[in-house]
C-alpha cells in the first residue's frame, strides 16, 4: 500500500492537497494524531485491497508533533510502507494575507501577533521540511495550479476527465447542472413525420433522419473540434467533470440522436463519456 503524509505551514494549502489526493483515489485522513498513523495504515493494508493508497494530513494542531511524527515515519519505513512526505509552504506575506482574508488566528499565535505564530511554526517544522520528498511553495500558485502540481507528483498515471452528454427538452426547462448548452432546434423536427413521431432518437430511423439533414454533419464536425478545444482548457484549469446539455423541443428526437452521436465521437483514453436522456419518455 502506498502511504503519503501531507504537512506544512498552516494556510499553505493542505486542505486543497487533501481534496486533490482524494479525487485521485487516495483514502485521506485529516489531522490524525501521529501515534495513530501506523495503526490506521495497518487497518488500511488489511482491508482486502479496498484501500491501496492512504494519505494522512497533519499540522501543528497534533501535539508532540515533530518527535512523534519522525518516529512514526521511521516505523512505517521499517515495515516496508516507505511513506512519501509532501510539505507545503508559502511566504509570510502570502500567509498573512490569507489569514487576514478568513479572519482566523494562527494555531501557534496564542496571545501574540500573527507573525509570532508563523515564526514559531517555521521553527517547529524546520526538521520535517528537510526530510520532505516533495516541497511545494504555494505563494504564487492558484488553487488549480496547486492541484496540477500535486497530480504530477502523486496521481497514478494521467487522470481521465468525465463528460456527461445530456439530452433534454426545452419545454421542460434547462438542466441546472449544465456547463455547456447546445440547441438542436435548427434541424427539422421528426415529430411532424407520422412514421417517426412515436419513435425516439435512439431508433435507427430517427437517428438517420436527423443526422442526414442539411447542416447536421457540419455541425457535428465543427462542434466536436470546439469541444476538444474547450475541454482542454477546462482540464488545464483543473475542472475534470463537464455536463454538455443537448436540447430540442421535447427531448425525444433530435437532442437524443445528436447526444448519442456526440458521445460516440468524443470518447477517448483521456475522456470518459456517458450519455443520459433527461426527458425521454416524459411526454
Amino acid at each position: 500500500m502506498e502511504v503519503a503524509i501531507v504537512s506544512g505551514l498552516s494556510g499553505a494549502g493542505r486542505s486543497t492537497a487533501a481534496k486533490c489526493l482524494e479525487d485521485s483515489g487516495w483514502f485521506v485522513v485529516d489531522n490524525l494524531p501521529p501515534n495513530l498513523i501506523a495503526t490506521m495504515v495497518d487497518l488500511g493494508a488489511g482491508a482486502s485491497g479496498r484501500v491501496t493508497r492512504m494519505a494522512v494530513v497533519l499540522d501543528v494542531r497534533s501535539r508532540a508533533f515533530t518527535e512523534d511524527l519522525a518516529s512514526v515515519i521511521k516505523d512505517l519505513d521499517a515495515r516496508g510502507y516507505r511513506p512519501r512526505l509532501l510539505f507545503l509552504e508559502a511566504s509570510d506575506a502570502t500567509l498573512i494575507r490569507r489569514y487576514e482574508a478568513n479572519r482566523r488566528e494562527h494555531p501557534l499565535q496564542g496571545g501574540g501577533r500573527l507573525v509570532d505564530g508563523l515564526a514559531a511554526e517555521r521553527t517547529l517544522l524546520e526538521g520535517l521540511r528537510r526530510e520532505a520528498d516533495v516541497i511545494i511553495d504555494t505563494s504564487n500558485l492558484s488553487v488549480h495550479q496547486l492541484r496540477a502540481e500535486i497530480e504530477r507528483s502523486f496521481a497514478e498515471g494521467p487522470r481521465r476527465s468525465s463528460l456527461t452528454v445530456l439530452s433534454f427538452g426545452y419545454k421542460y426547462g434547462l438542466p441546472l447542472d449544465a456547463d455547456l448548452v447546445v440547441d438542436m432546434r435548427f434541424l427539422p423536427n421528426p415529430f411532424w413525420i407520422p412514421e417517426l413521431r412515436d419513435l425516439t432518437g435512439r431508433d435507427p430511423a430517427v437517428r438517420d433522419y436527423v443526422l442526414s439533414q442539411e447542416g447536421a454533419a457540419e455541425f457535428l464536425d465543427r462542434y466536436t473540434g470546439l469541444l476538444d478545444l474547450v475541454g482542454g482548457g477546462f482540464r488545464r484549469e483543473g475542472k475534470r467533470y463537464l455536463t454538455l446539455a443537448v436540447g430540442c423541443t421535447g427531448g425525444k428526437h433530435r437532442s437524443v440522436a445528436v447526444a448519442e452521436e456526440l458521445a460516440r465521437r468524443l470518447g477517448s483514453d483521456t475522456l470518459s463519456v456517458r450519455v443520459a436522456h433527461r426527458d425521454l419518455g416524459r411526454e
